[in-house]
């Protein structure tokens, strides 16, 4: 339905984005996920028509949209600055996309069609309120209604929800995820939260540089990320990565010699590597799989479960456990850690110049 193919931008001498191609497929719910400056509101902006790209195409729903003024793109945005109308009201603010010649409706829809928005971003009750009354998280979930209340082919979401306290974070990510799913239209969703892209992107692209690394399903992203610094940006804590090297059977020796892996490894002998494991894919005591042996370096409780960082050797490692298994551990205390082989995953080691890229199928 969205179809970007080569497009590259620049603003002077900062290139923000350098060969972009992207697709998000009809009806899909597509998270962009990267770091500040990665691209991601520049994307969204040449989507809707508001930067023109210097090179490269914009397809929605397989036309070309050269010269298409963002008016006639059907596409309605949301923007992470918010662009209410100050001197206007909640209700007034809503209602101003379906005033339009484009989107009219009879006052008495209009009025049932904002007020089902409002129930759904809990600001029901603030309809007769000035935007100037309001604190920037419900200022934010006014600008998501404007975009919700109108009809379009296509939404392009700029991080909507960034600037929301964590509870209600989480609440509006089940709202989004809900009506994504009631209205299947297809939505473009910009984040810098991991959490977020999991929690509602059908499938996450991950942005760097003004290029996709990798575009997957959250499985296909999880499992087998591009490199390690896709592999780092998801998950909390962040994926534990120990280096080392390839031994001559095809195994993993770790730098200082504390940890030997073997892992069938399709690199060659001498090839420095990182290993990686997720900290809930590590378990306390000895299990299936491989065995580790280290002393407790710190505990942290979350909630739950608890945090737990083991030494081996020179290394840290952090593995999540529930709290009961992780009661009576004390720094120093000596531990045995487990891990199957297929949790476990194998990088080249990282370069200056960029990250280590995933060895294996």
């Amino acid at each position: 339905m969205i179809r970007l193919r080569g497009v590259s931008k620049a603003f002077g001498a900062v290139r923000a984005l350098d060969g972009l191609d992207l697709d998000v497929r009809e009806g899909e719910f597509f998270c962009l996920l990267g770091p500040s400056g990665a691209g991601k509101t520049t994307t969204l902006k040449t989507v809707a028509g508001l930067e023109v790209p210097d090179a490269g195409t914009v397809e929605l729903d397989g036309k070309d949209q050269r010269g298409v003024e963002p008016y006639d793109r059907g596409v309605a945005m949301c923007f992470e600055s918010y662009a209410l109308y100050p001197h206007k009201s909640v209700y007034d603010n809503l209602a101003f996309p379906l005033r339009s010649p484009r989107h009219r409706l009879p006052a008495s829809r209009a009025r049932e069609r904002i007020g089902e928005v409002a129930e759904l971003l809990g600001i029901a009750g603030l309809l007769d309120r000035s935007v100037g009354q309001l604190s920037n998280g419900q200022r934010q979930r006014v600008a998501l209604g404007r975009v919700l209340v109108r009809p379009a082919r296509a939404f392009l979401l700029d991080e909507p929800l960034s600037h929301l306290d964590a509870k209600l974070r989480q609440q509006m990510r089940a709202e989004l995820k809900a009506i994504g799913s009631v209205r299947r239209t297809t939505t473009l969703y910009v984040t810098h939260d991991s959490v977020e892209a999991l929690a509602l992107g059908d499938r996450i692209g991950v942005i760097r540089d003004g290029r996709i690394v990798q575009t997957g399903t959250r499985e296909e992203i999880w499992y087998r990320p591009h490199d390690t610094e896709v592999a780092r940006a998801f998950g909390r804590p962040r994926i534990n990565l120990l280096p080392g090297t390839v031994t001559p059977g095809g195994g993993f020796r770790s730098a200082d010699g504390a940890v030997e892996l073997d892992l069938g490894a399709r690199a060659a002998p001498g090839t420095d590597v990182l290993v990686g494991a997720r900290p809930r894919d590590l378990a306390l005591g000895e299990g299936p799989g491989h065995t580790l042996t280290g002393t407790v370096y710190v505990t942290e409780v979350l909630g739950r479960s608890v945090e737990v960082t083991v030494r081996l050797g020179a290394q840290h490692v952090a593995l999540v456990v529930p709290r009961g298994e992780a009661a009576g551990l004390r720094p120093d205390d000596p531990v045995r850690l487990s891990v199957r082989p297929e949790n476990l995953l194998l990088f080249e080691a990282d370069r200056p110049e960029r990250p280590g890229r995933r060895i294996g199928p």
